[in-house]
């Protein structure tokens, strides 16, 4: 992760504590830990987001591998039930 990246997620990690110190008072415990929670989702699909944008485009692609033949031998062929 990019220095950046570390600077953002202080800055959001901040951000939420002042808010969660402001609104304890007011919100009762069960909500909280919903709103933590939400809180931390959040900030995780804000990650992935910025890193995607961030990161640099890959050099090769994949190239898919064509499936091999399955080769059939007389063991291979059905056997007869009576």
């Amino acid at each position: 992760m990019t220095r950046d990246g570390e600077r953002v997620i202080e800055l959001v990690n901040e951000l939420g504590s002042r808010v969660s110190n402001v609104l304890s008072e007011m919100v009762p415990p069960a909500a909280q830990v919903h709103l933590l929670n939400a809180q931390r989702e959040l900030i995780t699909a804000l990650m992935l987001i910025y890193e995607n944008r961030i990161a640099p485009a890959p050099a090769t692609k994949r190239v898919r591998r064509a499936r091999a033949t399955r080769r059939t031998t007389k063991r291979d062929s059905k056997i007869p039930v009576d």
